[in-house]
């Protein structure tokens, strides 16, 4: 029988975690508040399946398969029977800790819960239930489909075996796996990235180099495939500065408090390709 996955959250990240567990095998129900947020998580998995098929990267009789595996759900009892729930909600600590008190008196016993945070420490997640042994960080990256990495991150009282079921589960939907054995704030990738962005995003606001300058700089310096500020807007300035924040609070360290540019870019809805505005003009 095939194994049961639950994805809390339908967004971007939620969606692709959902695309790569049901074409891998998995029996997955993408749960979230509301019908549009599901309307438009099942139609981006459908046309990005769509779009795979079309460049013969997948067959269209294992797309259809993989859809069909996947149920989308407003109710969150739906999570109730799966042996793995991987929450990929907004940023925010709250929020995720609510989330995981109401599946912990849900799930089954032995049921893992994962959390997508690119920041937050698994440990304050996890403190929510009364099974902190069976909570683990799971970042991907995105979009799921196409990025590789999957950062595992091991909580203050997450098992052995926990690790082992996430890892397994990683791995099985085509990822290469990096552990983060201390929960620290931001992991090792966004504490990495963080710091980078913050530092371009000084040099330009203090006027030392223009934006395409810095990324030049980090692109044919360093051989990063693209720079911290086209990166900054590629995945949201907001959702960055989220992170960012969600460090610098947790460590006080000043190399990763957002610079006011970034924060004022934030209230005016500069936010990157989404709102077609960023450190660039999209």
């Amino acid at each position: 029988m095939a194994k049961k996955l639950a994805v809390i959250g339908a967004g971007l990240m939620g969606s692709g975690i959902a695309q790569v567990s049901a074409q891998a095998g998995w029996d997955v129900v993408l749960r979230d508040v509301t019908g549009a947020a599901l309307t438009r998580g099942t139609d981006g998995i459908k046309a990005s399946y769509d779009k795979f098929v079309s460049k013969g990267k997948l067959d269209a009789d294992v797309a259809e398969a993989a859809l069909a595996r996947i149920t989308a759900t407003t109710d969150l009892d739906a999570a109730a029977d799966a042996d793995i729930v991987v929450e990929a909600v907004f940023e925010d600590v709250d929020t995720k800790r609510e989330i995981f008190r109401t599946l912990d008196g849900l799930v089954k016993d032995e049921t893992v819960l994962a959390s997508n945070t690119s920041a937050i420490p698994i440990t304050k997640i996890a403190a929510a239930t009364q099974r902190p042994e069976r909570v683990v960080g799971t970042h991907f990256f995105s979009p799921v489909p196409m990025m590789q990495l999957c950062e595992l991150v091991r909580g203050y009282k997450t098992s052995d075996e926990t690790l082992a079921i996430a890892r397994e589960f990683a791995e099985g939907v085509g990822k290469t796996c990096i552990v983060v054995n201390r929960d620290v704030a931001g992991f090792v990738t966004t504490r990495l990235i963080s710091a980078l962005v913050v530092e371009a995003a000084k040099l330009y606001e203090s006027g030392v180099a223009s934006a395409e300058d810095i990324d030049i700089a980090c692109k044919l310096g360093f051989g990063h495939a693209m720079g911290p500020l086209a990166t900054a807007d590629l995945t949201g300035v907001d959702i960055l500065m989220h992170a960012t924040d969600n460090i610098y609070t947790e460590c006080q360290d000043e190399k990763f408090a957002p610079p006011e540019l970034m924060r004022r870019m934030v209230d005016a809805g500069d936010l990157g390709r989404k709102s077609g505005q960023g450190f660039y003009q999209h």
